[in-house]
């Protein structure tokens, strides 16, 4: 991993500060710092990180708690969807924000390059690496606790999800990712050691089963399964329904046997719903999926796997 270049630029205060982590070890705490007293009366300090990896400078917007304790906090790397949902409109929708309740997490939502996360590919390489460098920053400057580093990917953000799983475990204490794997990914992945991983399954894109480009749900997990390793069994139980009127129903499915939790959660059509889906909405699947099984039902899992 090449050193970073990192920047923080923190916004709210009388003027924009900007520490460079070459001049100053800790630019992202003292930076946090100097903005607690001017938002003293806001729940969170934002700001925005600066990170060269792979030759070029890629960003991230970085949301931290109110520390009125010094303890260290857990750190949740967002993955959003790119599209018609995103900002603070997307976190809302997807009750995003709630992960800042598990012990006053730091929350990091990196920028895809070109606006977009990449499936398969160079550039899905590049993201993955971008992420463990992003991380590797925040983690130098003390700032989280590196025994609660969680991913989470929706839609597109689920392709450098997956290639995180996918990859060396550490410094992650787990992984979720919600929308559709590239069919290449069950062949590719060789995961090295067990790492926590849940999949949010999203809803089959009309009546037929997965598309020649996307890879089964259960494939995806199954390469997970073995390295984790896990049984044959496992044990479903109904997700509660947030809207019993968007024709979406959600199971969630917990691998028996494994030294660490592995866990799939199912979005099905409810044909006999009015408001089922239509197969026009079949790209914002992976989103849907998200918004269905909610922030909870992942966080639940996190606070599992990283305890």
């Amino acid at each position: 991993m090449q050193a970073s270049d990192t920047a923080r630029e923190v916004e709210g205060g009388p003027a924009r500060l900007r520490r460079r982590a070459s001049k100053a070890p800790t630019a992202i705490a003292a930076c946090a710092a100097l903005l607690l007293a001017p938002l003293a009366s806001a729940q969170a300090a934002t700001g925005r990180v600066v990170v060269r990896s792979g030759g070029v400078s890629r960003s991230a917007i970085l949301i931290q708690q109110r520390r009125l304790k010094q303890a260290l906090r857990p750190l949740v790397v967002i993955l959003r969807a790119s599209g018609r949902e995103r900002g603070p409109r997307q976190r809302r929708l997807f009750g995003l924000d709630e992960m800042r309740r598990w012990a006053g997490a730091t929350l990091v939502y990196p920028d895809p390059a070109g606006g977009r996360w990449a499936a398969d590919g160079a550039q899905a390489e590049q993201d993955a690496a971008f992420i463990r460098d992003l991380v590797a920053r925040i983690v130098a400057d003390g700032m989280v606790d590196r025994r609660r580093i969680v991913v989470l990917g929706i839609a597109d953000g689920a392709g450098p999800a997956f290639r995180v799983a996918c990859g060396d475990p550490s410094p992650f204490a787990a992984v979720a990712a919600a929308g559709s794997a590239p069919s290449s990914l069950p062949a590719a992945c060789k995961p090295p050691g067990p790492l926590p991983f849940m999949l949010v399954a999203p809803p089959e894109p009309g009546a037929g089963a997965e598309t020649p480009e996307t890879a089964p749900a259960e494939a995806v997990v199954a390469v997970v399964a073995r390295a984790a390793p896990c049984g044959a069994g496992r044990a479903t139980t109904a997700i509660p329904d947030r809207d019993p009127r968007d024709g979406l129903r959600a199971w969630l499915d917990r691998l028996d046997g494994c030294s660490v939790p592995v866990e799939l959660a199912r979005v099905e059509v409810d044909k006999s719903a009015p408001g089922k889906p239509k197969p026009g909405e079949a790209p914002r699947a992976g989103a849907q999926a998200a918004d269905v099984v909610g922030s909870k039902t992942i966080l639940d899992f996190f606070r599992r796997a990283a305890r």
